[in-house]
């Protein structure tokens, strides 16, 4: 049984269930609401148009928060994304299993870096925003691990950038990781929870 600490429900502006889980585990209630948006054509135009990755993560959120505002009124609306950066290539999410295969070869022995945006709507207007990174040096796999890898983690992996979730097997892929730990989940959660207690969502 959940026990929350909130004063009122926040609405996530996301299908993650990562992100739902790291607020719910912290006390936050809850209400998940995908917000359909073209991510694949933010990405593309913002690369046409030169923004960094990090630009692409808020700019991703907050169109996914505002698509919900607008829908809204009285609750705080929270949107969140990721970016994956490794030598200039930015990694979406792989599209079955031969893309994540790929995608663990490309990343095995070199060091990424992952961007996470968080952007808070309330009553139609933006109040508040975050990014944060953090940088993952993965070990030099075999092609016998990546199958067994795959494998063990099923279709877990297709709903994450770079094919893994650190918090459980993809724990196997690194030797280094520099940054906060829920940053590399997808969401700087304690800056958020920072936020709500300022606006008394959470107690102080």
């Amino acid at each position: 049984m959940s026990v929350f600490l909130t004063s009122e429900p926040i609405i996530l502006a996301s299908a993650s269930p990562s992100r739902r889980r790291m607020l719910e585990a912290a006390g936050v209630e809850v209400h998940a609401e995908a917000a359909r948006v073209d991510e694949e054509e933010i990405k593309l135009s913002g690369k046409a148009a030169g923004m960094k990755p990090p630009e692409v993560a808020e700019a991703l959120a907050d169109l996914k928060a505002s698509k919900l505002a607008r829908k809204y009124t009285g609750p705080y609306i929270v949107g969140g994304d990721q970016m994956l950066e490794c030598d200039g290539h930015w990694f979406d999410k792989p599209v079955d299993r031969a893309d994540a295969a790929n995608h663990l070869r490309r990343l095995s022995g070199r060091t990424h870096t992952l961007y996470s945006a968080v952007v808070v709507f309330h009553n139609g207007a933006r109040v508040w925003h975050h990014i944060d990174h953090a940088t993952l040096t993965m070990r030099s796999l075999s092609d016998d691990f990546i199958d067994r890898y795959l494998d063990a983690a099923g279709d877990a992996v297709l709903s994450c950038a770079g094919s893994y979730q650190v918090e459980g097997l993809g724990a196997q892929l690194f030797n280094k990781v520099k940054g906060d730990h829920f940053t590399i989940q997808g969401l700087p959660l304690l800056p958020l929870l920072d936020f709500l207690r300022v606006r008394k969502v959470l107690p102080a």
